[in-house]
């Protein structure tokens, strides 16, 4: 396999699934972080990699790929073992609806790009940015611990880690950083401790990536 290059920002919640994503399949890759906060995404270098100018983009077997939630299902079926999604039709539907539930009702709400805009172009004061973000990430993870509940063991859905606790944990450590209250989605926080046990979620924290500081 020719290498793999993942290009990254350390915070980026999205660039966060895929790394855990890559780990637990056993994927050695190259970390090119795009600096966000100097807006490297939006250079026509970066753009004409990865047209959206959006991190994370990943170069495995001669492809682009974008959009974490597209990248971690091209993982799952490139590399099968261990399986993130389940082969049950019913099962399958159900993790990927709390993997899209993070991916695609809360985290573009709470977007760096989606704050700025707010504040910068809108002109809401931070005491008004910060509580859009807090709503949105309290609304999406009280409907999350429901949908959660009834088929949760150590994980979200079962003893296992699948793609929805992929996408769990970079949102709840982005909850925290906002100091946003979570202490009341027991379910959540299983199994977010449960992954930060395992290796492949721990070395693939913010803090452990190159660009930390």
């Amino acid at each position: 396999m020719s290498r793999v290059i993942l290009y990254d920002y350390f915070r980026s919640s999205a660039a966060y699934r895929v790394r855990i994503a890559l780990n637990l399949k056993g994927i050695e890759y190259e970390s090119r972080q795009v600096d966000l906060r100097a807006d490297e995404q939006k250079s026509a270098q970066y753009r004409a990699l990865a047209p959206q100018g959006l991190v994370p983009m990943l170069e495995i077997d001669g492809h682009r790929l974008t959009q974490s939630v597209a990248i971690i299902n091209y993982l799952d079926i490139r590399y099968p073992v261990p399986p993130l999604i389940p082969a049950a039709a019913a099962e399958r539907a159900h993790v990927v609806a709390m993997a899209m539930a993070i991916a695609c009702d809360i985290h573009p709400l709470n977007n760096l790009r989606v704050l700025k805009y707010l504040k910068n172009e809108l002109g809401h004061s931070q005491e008004e940015v910060d509580r859009w973000y807090a709503h949105w990430v309290r609304e999406g993870l009280s409907a999350l611990e429901a949908m959660a509940q009834a088929d949760a063991g150590k994980f979200l859905f079962g003893d296992a880690p699948t793609g929805a606790d992929v996408c769990l944990v970079p949102q709840l450590y982005n909850a925290r950083r906002f100091e946003v209250p979570i202490d009341d989605f027991p379910t959540l926080l299983r199994a977010e401790r449960n992954a930060n046990e395992l290796d492949a979620f721990a070395a693939a924290h913010p803090d452990r990536q190159e660009m930390a500081a």
